[in-house]
């Protein structure tokens, strides 16, 4: 024991460091409080349903009506029991309050990696701190983005695991391999996965030519072939995630479109503008040196300060104090100090550290590793991706032809990858200045270099910033002609409001680019050192470590602090009912539909979704066929006729003068399901939508010709008056219905149809059924009295859940052999020794 302790002890040290700087930094949850994040208190109000009928039947269902009328719950929460590696993310989330838990996985991950490279232990603390402290990484934290950020944790990893069967551990190196892809898939962002992935074809196609090259095929053949099993085992272990997730992708806003598209090339995936409404700036990709060049966030923290420029321009035209006025500008104008082209909810820039960017030129060129290629082939290709909409010549091969890219949108957060590769070569980089493979003169001239070209640029931005920059927004012109409106038409008065704005954007930029100029200083001072033998080793790389930390830390502070913290109680009580909720919430009826039009657009906000199943809500992969209904009978004005058919019971109001909520009852809901007298059959989606832009629901059943045949089929005769059906009992996964009719005929239920899943029994006897009004179920019903059960019974989760447990008894078993193999090698290099 005392022997494990000393030879680990470094280790240990290390991991006890990187615990209490979490804590550190994320002191209040010593306090009992928890971050404040927008996505996760969404993410709350989409799961209420789910939550509310777990907690009351021990477990959740696959489906909620919460949302656009009812989704699969797949995307939102479902358990999966059989994947192992469902324990493993609740252990990551239980073990340490959030997020002190997802910023050590961060930590520990990337340190397990710097060390496969074999980095003297301190120097793989400074990489594991350069990545874990990005500031993209703790701003999707910040937003709660929290299935991101445990996807991004595992990169580092995964890699390692890789790297170590390529060098021969075979069984060690694919055991990690499968147990940390597992967990990254588990985590259930797959576009951060599938980023990933793109990163490491171009890591394992390098690896194949240099193989190819020194004649070492079968050698490669073998790791691959280890890595290959890996890479199955687990895909088995997240067959349910996959599977029901890929199921569902092909109905969603990311898969084919129902209706023609115009000015579009593709019919599937997202289209180019959404996708690209987050891309990266091209200039703003500067700002993984200087934080601020664009001026971080969109807000006028700097600006509504009494020394700005903005606010000493404004005062002298006001007379007064402006702060007020600042603040209009910016809900009105968008006047801001952040300059870039991104929406206002973009959380801020990606900083990857002033002294690691140094380091990674510095290892641009020094180092001869062939994972410096790697390295820089997909930063620079990575960061083309990134650009989007802002230079489209190579995202729009990608997004056109390379297959599923086009299923993702923020393409900016490719980025998150080459968060990674820059520390990578970085610390690859010192290393070799560390193990004296050069001379002296030779290290000196290219960290010279190195220092030269980072601190050049920084110096630049510092004393000639609109040299390369103009600190204008690409609005500028309307923002000028807006202030000179507001300002009487006295154009001089918008220009100097608006001059004066930029000129705050330049202090900004400069007042951060004399901070990394700082940093550089003492980043290189101490690799100086380094090389010229002038400090220890241990101590010139623990000093180097605490800089970058510090680096990171100041900027990160900036996103994700103190006052994203709050009591837990006020987490738990975010959501507070109004009258109108209560009101609603007190019919007993089991299921009917809300349109909350109080809180803005219905459908990009969720909060109602908290209280009521609606017709609007918010979520990233919403069906598709809802999505279209949204944009052509909801956009423009509201189809009374679509709010009928949804059984839209109640619509929430707001008196946009006085601010108060009203609520009126919507007494032409179609109610839970009935009899249609007629049947009305369209030729393709364009047809269908456009027939139920006016009709009579509850009269008609606009069908797809497609269903014709099913409906012939029973011979459905003429109505009878007298017909009837009622919902007798509700649960999200379980619709039981009463019905009594003379003869056949043809029931519509407001329920979203989606056939990958939901199956309709007759007195317990599967029965087909089809769809009806553009995204509504419908079945020929049998003359007599019947009961009709819709139940949500999707294979991809069932049989999925079973091949997950059979992947989870291989990894469990993989890891087991290669734990007792590595124990039994090394007690035989003792024996031999």
């Amino acid at each position: 024991m005392n022997n494990w302790l000393k030879k680990n002890g470094i280790h240990l040290a290390i991991v006890a460091f990187f615990v209490i700087i979490c804590f550190v930094y994320f002191s209040p949850v010593l306090q009992g409080k928890a971050p404040s994040q927008g996505d996760v208190l969404q993410a709350k109000a989409m799961a209420k349903e789910i939550m509310d009928v777990r907690a009351k039947d021990g477990e959740g269902p696959l489906w909620t009506n919460q949302m656009f009328g009812g989704m699969p719950a797949f995307q939102i929460w479902v358990k999966y029991p059989m994947n192992i590696t469902t324990y493993g993310i609740d252990v990551i989330k239980g073990l340490f309050p959030d997020p002190v838990g997802t910023v050590l996985l961060y930590l520990l991950g990337a340190y397990f990696l710097f060390c496969v490279l074999r980095a003297n232990p301190w120097l793989a603390a400074a990489g594991a701190i350069a990545f874990a402290f990005t500031s993209y990484n703790f701003i999707i934290i910040s937003a709660g983005h929290s299935n991101q950020a445990l996807t991004v944790g595992f990169f580092a990893p995964i890699l390692a695991g890789i790297i170590l069967t390529l060098r021969g551990r075979y069984l060690l190196g694919a055991s990690l391999t499968a147990l940390f892809l597992a967990l990254n898939i588990r985590a259930n962002h797959v576009q951060m996965t599938y980023y990933f992935f793109m990163a490491l074809l171009i890591y394992i196609g390098i690896e194949i030519y240099h193989a190819y090259k020194q004649g070492r095929l079968k050698e490669f053949g073998k790791s691959f072939a280890y890595l290959a099993a890996a890479g199955v085992v687990a895909l088995l272990v997240n067959a349910g995630t996959l599977w029901t997730t890929y199921e569902y992708s092909k109905y969603t806003i990311r898969g084919q479109a129902n209706l023609s598209r115009q000015g579009e090339a593709a019919d599937h995936g997202l289209t180019k503008d959404y996708a690209y409404a987050y891309s990266q700036g091209v200039g703003e990709s500067f700002t993984v040196l200087i934080p601020n060049l664009y001026g971080g966030a969109p807000n006028i923290d700097k600006i509504v300060k009494p020394e700005s420029k903005t606010y000493k321009t404004l005062q002298g035209i006001t007379g007064g104090d402006p702060t007020q006025a600042i603040y209009q500008l910016y809900q009105n104008l968008g006047f801001q100090q952040y300059w870039g082209d991104k929406p206002l909810v973009t959380g801020g820039p990606y900083y990857f550290g002033a002294i690691i960017c140094m380091l990674f030129v510095f290892g641009l060129v020094l180092v001869k590793n062939r994972l410096k290629w790697w390295v820089l082939g997909t930063t620079v290709l990575f960061f083309l991706l990134s650009f989007g909409g802002n230079f489209p010549l190579i995202s729009d091969i990608f997004f056109d032809y390379v297959p599923l890219y086009n299923k993702f949108r923020a393409v900016e957060s490719i980025l998150a990858v080459v968060g990674l590769l820059v520390p990578i070569l970085a610390v690859l980089a010192v290393r070799e200045a560390q193990e004296g493979k050069y001379d002296e003169k030779y290290l000196l001239k290219k960290l010279y270099i190195a220092g030269g070209i980072t601190g050049g640029f920084t110096l630049i931005v510092l004393v000639l910033p609109t040299l390369l920059f103009s600190f204008t927004s690409a609005n500028h012109e309307q923002v000028i002609s807006a202030l000179t409106q507001m300002a009487g038409n006295d154009r001089g008065v918008g220009t100097n409001i608006a001059n004066a704005l930029v000129q705050d954007r330049i202090s900004i930029a400069r007042e951060d680019a004399l901070r990394t100029l700082i940093f550089l200083v003492i980043g290189f001072g101490l690799t100086w050192a380094l090389i010229k033998r002038k400090l220890k080793s241990e101590i010139a790389l623990i000093l180097l470590a605490v800089t970058i930390l510090v680096d990171m830390w100041q900027v990160d502070r900036r996103y994700l602090n103190n006052q994203n913290f709050v009591a837990k109680s006020s987490l738990q009580n975010h959501y507070e009912p109004r009258d109108v909720d209560n009101f609603i919430m007190a019919d007993k009826d089991p299921n009917f539909r809300v349109m909350d039009l109080s809180l803005g657009n219905p459908f990009s906000n969720v909060e109602a979704s908290y209280f009521h199943k609606t017709v609007g809500g918010f979520h990233a992969a919403r069906l598709m066929r809802f999505q279209e209904l949204v944009d052509h009978q909801f956009s423009k004005s509201i189809n009374q006729d679509v709010l009928d058919m949804l059984n839209t019971k109640y619509i929430i109001t707001r008196n946009p003068e006085n601010g108060a909520y009203g609520m009126r009852r919507n007494e032409t809901a179609c109610g839970n399901a009935w009899f249609v007298q007629s049947v009305q059959y369209v030729k393709n989606g364009d047809e269908e939508m456009k027939a139920i832009s006016s009709f009579n629901p509850k009269n008609e059943a606009i069908v797809d010709q497609r269903f014709k045949k099913m409906l012939e089929e029973r011979k459905v005769g003429t109505p009878d008056a007298n017909a009837s059906i009622k919902l007798e009992s509700y649960h999200p996964d379980h619709l039981v219905y009463k019905y009594s009719t003379s003869r056949d005929m043809v029931a519509v239920f407001s329920e979203i149809y989606y056939d990958k899943g939901w199956k309709m029994y007759v007195d317990n006897v599967e029965k087909p059924y089809f769809r009806a009004d553009w995204l509504l179920r419908a079945a020929v019903l049998e003359g007599g009295n019947h009961t009709v059960e819709f139940k949500f019974e999707p294979t991809s989760y069932y049989a999925g859940e079973k091949i997950s447990l059979f992947g989870s008894i291989l990894l469990v078993g993989g890891l087991a052999f290669a734990i007792y193999s590595e124990q039994k090698n090394r007690k035989r290099g003792t024996e031999v020794r």
